[in-house]
């Protein structure tokens, strides 16, 4: 197993390439929008931050003056909205307070530390936290989501019951760290997981990665 993620990676970087993925024009539209993709679709995160632009309040200072209720209405697409602009205040007052709106500021404060001051921020999970880091604060950490956990799986990567932790590290221990690779492996497995991977109908013939070990398997796997 300890080199059948790079190989993997190798494989399907052959066909993918760089997938420029998260798709922003800006270090807070990518905070935004991870926060918004919570339980909901990209399409529909898309339509929330197309009305934020609309209205002018896709900046931290606009959402701060925003009133809750205005704020909700233009988030409305991504669903879990009186919620969501909840969590987008108090990130943005997070962000604010702490560090003065810049993303590229923070240098003397550790990924650890950063990251354990997104987890305290109510709403913010791991894998929110870490899309955050990732690819707004430019940080190397690797981002688990449904797709990264049904792929390691079925290529026996990790147990059924890995946790969040387990299986970032199981892909840290097997990778370089590099903040592409990272970016760009995160974004692989999301395309193969939405194409391929499928949960209940993995189309493996055709996969850019190859058959996974227990192909028939994978036909069965449940999350």
């Amino acid at each position: 197993m300890k080199n059948s993620i790079k190989d993997f990676y190798d494989r399907t970087f052959a066909h993918y390439g760089d997938l420029k993925w998260w798709p922003a024009k800006n270090p807070f539209e990518v905070a935004v929008g991870a926060i918004l993709t919570q339980n909901t679709s990209w399409k529909n995160v898309e339509k929330a931050l197309k009305n934020l632009r609309d209205e002018d309040r896709l900046s931290p200072q606009a959402i701060l003056r925003a009133p809750i209720y205005a704020l909700t209405e233009s988030i409305r697409p991504s669903g879990y909205f009186n919620q969501k602009a909840l969590r987008l205040k108090a990130f943005v007052e997070w962000f604010d307070d702490e560090l003065d709106c810049e993303f590229a500021s923070p240098d003397t404060i550790s990924t650890a530390e950063l990251r354990n001051k997104l987890l305290a921020l109510k709403g913010i999970g791991p894998e929110t936290a870490d899309d955050i880091l990732l690819y707004a604060f430019k940080r190397p950490v690797f981002v688990v989501d449904a797709y990264t956990y049904r792929i390691a799986v079925r290529h026996d990567w990790a147990p059924p019951l890995a946790g969040y932790d387990e299986l970032a590290e199981v892909f840290r221990s097997n990778l370089e760290e590099d903040l592409f690779i990272y970016q760009n492996f995160h974004a692989i497995l999301v395309e193969i997981g939405k194409n391929f991977c499928i949960k209940k109908s993995p189309k493996c013939d055709s996969c850019p990665a190859g058959k996974c070990p227990d192909f028939e398997g994978a036909r069965e796997f449940s999350e």
